[in-house]
């Protein structure tokens, strides 16, 4: 029984240990790309990276409407390099930049048709498992000792989201102003399968 125990406590210090430098790692390299994020954009790709969308999609003529509303006023000069990126730490799904659609490599109706069925994995885990999720992420970036603009703020603001039994929220203001974020976010098996062919040789973000 001891050695079961002390197997345990090992594993789970392993464990502790791969996933703080899994974070400080990914942190880093994302305020290297991105130096205008705030605490709140390393939270929303972090929850994208574990519960997918920002939500259920049931009503799909809507979301396909809003799609083509942002496709015809985002202007291809205004967005980054890259084609995809995975999101947060793990890459459990991927953001697909409407560059790929703007630029005719990904039609609009296969893009929307990847996102709802992503959006609406019956796997999605609970709102509590991935607030328990982000108390363990923020804990190390506290230890990183970074000092990003509006750190406290946001950090309040995403525990009163989580309060209320949400976790949604969107890109700061000024990670939307400096980076102009346009895509749709979709499982990577999806992805792998049936986009990534499509934008082979084109540029993305490790």
């Amino acid at each position: 029984m001891k050695r079961i125990m002390s197997w345990l406590l090992m594993a789970t210090c392993c464990a502790s240990v791969t996933l703080a430098q899994d974070v400080e790692s990914w942190v880093t390299d994302m305020l290297a790309q991105y130096p205008q994020a705030r605490v709140l954009d390393i939270y929303k790709s972090c929850f994208q990276d574990y519960m997918g969308a920002e939500h259920l999609v049931g009503d799909k003529a809507s979301v396909a409407a809003y799609l083509e509303q942002e496709l015809a006023t985002t202007a291809v000069d205004d967005l980054m390099p890259w084609y995809y990126e995975p999101c947060g730490i793990n890459g459990n799904y991927v953001r697909v930049s409407l560059r790929a659609v703007k630029e005719g490599i990904i039609d609009a109706d296969v893009l929307l048709d990847a996102f709802v069925r992503s959006a609406n994995d019956p796997d999605r885990p609970t709102t509590e498992a991935w607030a328990e999720r982000w108390h363990g992420i923020v804990a190390i970036i506290d230890k990183m000792g970074l000092e990003l603009p509006y750190q406290q703020q946001d950090k309040q603001f995403i525990e009163e989201v989580l309060a209320q039994g949400r976790y949604a929220i969107s890109h700061s203001p000024d990670y939307r102003e400096a980076y102009s974020p346009h895509y749709r976010i979709i499982k990577r098996e999806i992805f792998e399968q049936e986009l990534k062919p499509l934008l082979q040789n084109k540029p993305f973000k490790q």
